[in-house]
């Protein structure tokens, strides 16, 4: 992964007081958000992934280690962006969504999934 995602910021943000409320909603939408949590993705086992929170509710998961996820701290801002939403999913099921992640303390920046899988998936 790069480094550093910040040409990221230049596609649209959502400003907003209460950005911890924020959920970008289309493609290339971006708001501003903290990291609430950070951990592995299935508790206990530090090698099975990386899942990481959001104060806006939304979160992160991925079967690799990302060491820039590792390098952030509870608290840190954000911002994230949507990047994908998956298409030709089943009524209901929307898992798959992607979001990119720009930590402004670190300028690192990394690519996760909402979901372990994609929708129609396990």
């Amino acid at each position: 992964m790069k480094s550093s995602y910040l040409p990221l910021i230049g596609l649209i943000l959502i400003s907003s007081s209460a950005f911890a409320d924020v959920i970008p909603k289309h493609v290339g939408e971006c708001v501003q958000t903290r990291i609430s949590e950070i951990g592995s993705r299935l508790q206990g086992d530090p090698d099975s992934g990386i899942f990481v929170a959001y104060e806006n509710g939304l979160g992160g998961v991925s079967y690799d280690v990302v060491p820039e996820v590792l390098n952030s701290r509870l608290g840190d801002n954000i911002i994230l962006c949507l990047t994908s939403i998956p298409t030709d999913c089943p009524p209901g099921d929307d898992r798959g969504k992607e979001y990119s992640a720009v930590n402004l303390r670190t300028k690192q920046g990394w690519v996760l999934g909402d979901s372990q899988h994609m929708c129609g998936g396990a």
